[in-house]
């Protein structure tokens, strides 16, 4: 089985829900992303067989390593799930302990296991069960909320104890599930939690570009970082990581680059998702414009496209620099 790179040189996709689809997931793997994980997976939904879990789940030979994101609140559930992965030939797993969203929340799952950290280890202790020593990570937050004035983030202890259980890896997030996106993410967490644990650990938060991944590495002391809404704006942002821990630097891509780009990404989106694939681009293609010059009108027209040569006819006038 491939083995899962982290180190400073080999940058992550993070599990992105409704974003790290197969053709996203590959179209970073082509532009320097080291480890992939898959949009998060419902325990429950893969036992009983849920509709969507396979389109989730749809891989392929060159889409390697990959990790698949689960969550669930019950322990039986998710060692269950996890044993029909590994029979499955899914080697590596990371347990979402960090996802705020509500609907996520309300089911004791994601951060709301941080609520109750007993509960977290059971569920831990049934995936480790599972997936082999060291084959599964966690993805945490730094605490459901604020502690008390003395107290540390839950996240310090929960991090402790769960290497001692096995866990191959931690990633940490690091803000306050109540805090969902906003404020800043605490960088001091992950310098202090990098210097005390026995295991790689895995930056993720405010990592919007390259540079913003480099420094984290140099000054938290982390072991690798996982680019979420960075890659999401732009998928060169792994050949950037690599080009700047090599020491040399890579030009912010060109109109032409830009669109070769989308023209990939629509390929393989064509290809591997077809029922979706239009869709997908119109809700894709957006967040790569936004730095470009006359983004307003593109996005404009491709939320209204209906065709695939609508979108044709945009990533030409994206790559000419025509008027939108």
């Amino acid at each position: 089985m491939t083995e899962l790179p982290i180190n400073p040189e080999s940058p992550w996709l993070a599990p992105l829900a409704g974003w790290s689809d197969l053709p996203f997931r590959l179209l970073c793997r082509e532009r320097g992303a080291a480890v992939c994980c898959t949009e998060m997976v419902s325990a429950k939904g893969l036992v009983y067989g849920g509709r969507n879990t396979e389109e989730l789940l749809a891989t392929r030979q060159d889409d390697a390593p990959l990790v698949v994101q689960v969550f669930g609140s019950e322990a039986s559930f998710m060692e269950q799930a996890v044993r029909m992965l590994r029979e499955r030939g899914f080697g590596w797993f990371d347990v979402n302990m960090g996802c705020s969203v509500p609907k996520v929340n309300k089911t004791g799952s994601g951060s709301a296991l941080l609520r109750t950290p007993e509960l977290a280890l059971e569920v831990a202790e049934a995936v480790i069960r599972a997936a082999g020593h060291g084959r599964a990570g966690f993805k945490l937050r730094l605490g459901w909320d604020r502690p008390a004035p003395g107290q540390r983030p839950i996240c310090h202890e929960l991090a402790r104890r769960l290497a001692d259980l096995g866990a191959g890896w931690i990633t940490l997030h690091p803000r306050y599930a109540r805090q969902g996106f906003s404020g800043v993410a605490d960088r001091s967490a992950l310098a202090e939690m990098a210097e005390n644990l026995p295991l790689p650990l895995i930056a993720s938060g405010d990592l919007f570009s390259a540079e913003d991944g480099i420094r984290v590495l140099r000054e938290c002391g982390v072991s690798a970082v996982m680019y979420a809404r960075g890659a999401m704006a732009d998928p060169g942002i792994f050949a950037r990581h690599r080009a700047l821990q090599a020491g040399h630097a890579l030009p912010s891509p060109d109109r032409e680059e830009l669109a070769a780009l989308i023209r990939r990404h629509a390929e393989l989106a064509r290809e591997l998702a077809p029922r979706t694939a239009l869709l997908k681009m119109r809700t894709f293609v957006p967040r790569y414009l936004k730095s470009l010059d006359g983004a307003r009108n593109l996005r404009r027209r491709l939320i209204q496209c209906t065709e695939w040569t609508e979108l044709d006819d945009i990533i030409n006038a994206i790559a000419s620099g025509e008027p939108a």
